[in-house]
């Protein structure tokens, strides 16, 4: 008896080690789970759908190179989307169950920021790190978020100030804003307002509008009456179109209108002329392009989007790009991390800042994880497409301002 106890104490820690072997090797082919929400409905659908594609082009391209390397062993990445039809009262549930149920090693946001405060508020009780790439309300780095970085979504305040730059260097003196009452319109509307009142221009109105406005006829009548020689309505993509609809169908003859969402495809698309010579903000055009450090550049990307989405109703546009961008600092991340430990991600994501750039520009974040770069471009719609009209060291052409009266137009 004495014998044989003394032949297993010998043996324990050999099995031991075959066990922590076993279990090491398990790991190591045991593929990264990122998690996330997409909406297959509702007022983020359009969007959401477009980041989804964003961060499979990285998927596919990070699995091509074998995966991402931790501790000397590649692992592949496998993404885990969950449908939140647009609605933030299902969120928190969805967020739970990637975490729970799906085991999902870190996260993506949902789109937009109404989404993302529910998301962060799930991801951070589980101790998760949580990746945005389209949240932009400044509110969400106010909470004392530990876990949670924008790797490519500039910061709302600062997001809705390249247009209130453009306008000014062209002489406008008078610009009437309104927005969409939910987190992001309001962020980068406040922002916009402030950079205009420090620039000396005259704000005529401020305005805000409830979820679900169809008729905004009003607000388009007293920003006219209001003698602004700019428009600057902001909400998203849908009330967008429709608001370019009414401003055409009333004649609403202003110098300048400034639609966030104006130089995407399916706005382009659906707008039609309702669209010509709106002023719009986007990170992705054939005319704009970054020298990476990290990840595809603008053409790869556009290419490796193609073949994996021939039959996609639209082409990539900037929220492809965001999404896309976000991966590959997500990569970058994780491999200086070498773990997928919350805190160790923070840490090393903080220690990236200023070190990357990617098809959408400079990563660069503080403390509480807000994108301080990735500063979009202001486009114009012409006639014959879309132009880049600010900063002058990437223009393509001159803005047209102001522009033609609706009288005039073909």
């Amino acid at each position: 008896m004495q014998r044989r106890s003394f032949l297993l104490a010998l043996a324990a820690p050999a099995l031991l080690a075959t066990l922590g072997a076993g279990t090491v090797a398990a790991q190591a082919d045991k593929p990264i789970r990122i998690g996330m929400t997409v909406s297959s409905a509702g007022t983020f659908a359009l969007q959401a759908q477009s980041g989804q594609r964003g961060v499979e082009v990285w998927i596919d391209d990070v699995n091509s190179r074998g995966g991402i390397d931790i501790g000397g062993k590649k692992r592949k990445v496998e993404l885990v989307k969950l449908d939140d039809r647009s609605d933030k009262a299902l969120v928190p549930r969805v967020y739970e169950t990637l975490i729970k149920d799906e085991h999902c090693d870190l996260l993506f946001g949902p789109f937009g920021s109404t989404l993302t405060q529910t998301a962060a508020n799930a991801t951070e009780t589980a101790g998760k790190f949580l990746v945005i790439w389209s949240a932009s309300a400044d509110a969400l780095y106010k909470q004392g978020y530990k876990y949670m970085i924008s790797a490519t979504q500039i910061a709302g305040s600062l997001l809705g100030q390249p247009p209130v730059r453009a306008l000014h260097a062209m002489g406008v003196k008078k610009i009437a804003f309104a927005y969409l009452d939910e987190p992001f319109p309001a962020a980068l509307t406040q922002g916009a307002i402030d950079l205009a009142k420090e620039l000396g221009m005259e704000v005529t109105m401020d305005e805000k509008f409830a979820k679900g406005t169809k008729d905004f006829n009003i607000l388009i009548q007293k920003a006219k009456a209001s003698g602004a020689e700019a428009f600057y309505p902001t909400a998203y993509e849908g009330d967008q179109m429709t608001i370019a609809r009414q401003i055409r169908e009333s004649n609403a003859d202003f110098k300048a209108v400034v639609l966030f969402y104006g130089s995407q495809p399916q706005f382009l698309q659906q707008a039609g002329k309702d669209g010509h010579y709106v002023f719009s903000e986007t990170l992705l055009h054939d005319k704009i392009n970054w020298k990476v450090t990290q990840g595809l550049n603008r053409a790869q990307m556009i290419e490796r989007y193609n073949k994996l989405f021939p039959n996609a109703k639209f082409p990539a546009d900037f929220q492809t790009a965001l999404a896309y961008g976000a991966g590959v600092i997500t990569e970058a991340i994780i491999k200086n991390a070498q773990s997928l430990d919350a805190a160790r991600l923070k840490e090393a994501a903080i220690k990236l800042s200023g070190k990357i750039v990617t098809v959408t520009g400079e990563y660069q974040i503080d403390d509480t994880g807000k994108q301080l770069k990735n500063e979009f471009a202001v486009v114009q719609t012409l006639p014959n497409g879309l132009e880049v009209v600010y900063p002058p060291p990437v223009a393509t052409a001159k803005p047209v301002y102001p522009v033609p009266p609706f009288a005039k137009r073909n």
